[in-house]
């Protein structure tokens, strides 16, 4: 469940927003990534229509992938998470393909590593936005003795 799961619209927005964030960060970085776009403002759209995708991509296909895995996460103690965060990364980029969307990565290692760099500036970027405090026990509310 994701961390703004509990706040509806405005948590869809941030998420898409850090997620658009994080991929222009990790196009800046990276050469393997590549959005296109005749002008500025068309990139920047096309980044908002790409961290749909990938935020689409992250909250339907990602869970499925990530419990037949279970036993490679246990296998490799964790590290099969950046595997599949690259894969997801690979499947946003095959779908913007399919789509004539402008965003293409060049390879697993640069997935890898994008999806490293999409993963940091995500969490900080959220970290910009707090949560009430009801919801950061994913929407449990937890009691003191009184």
């Amino acid at each position: 469940m994701s961390a703004w799961s509990n706040q509806g619209a405005t948590g869809w927005i941030v998420r898409t927003i850090a997620n658009a964030c994080g991929l222009a960060v990790a196009a800046w970085l990276f050469d393997g990534i590549h959005i296109t776009g005749s002008s500025d403002g068309r990139k920047a759209l096309t980044l908002i229509v790409v961290a749909l995708v990938f935020g689409i991509v992250n909250e339907f296909i990602r869970p499925i992938v990530a419990f037949l895995s279970i036993p490679l996460y246990l296998l490799t103690l964790g590290l099969f998470f950046f595997v599949v965060n690259a894969l997801m990364l690979l499947l946003t980029s095959w779908v913007a393909g399919k789509f004539d969307i402008g965003f293409h990565v060049s390879g697993f290692w640069t997935a890898i590593f994008g999806s490293i760099v999409i993963s940091l500036i995500s969490w900080w970027i959220g970290l910009l936005f707090p949560r009430p405090q009801s919801e950061k026990f994913h929407g449990q509310t937890w009691y003191t003795s009184r």
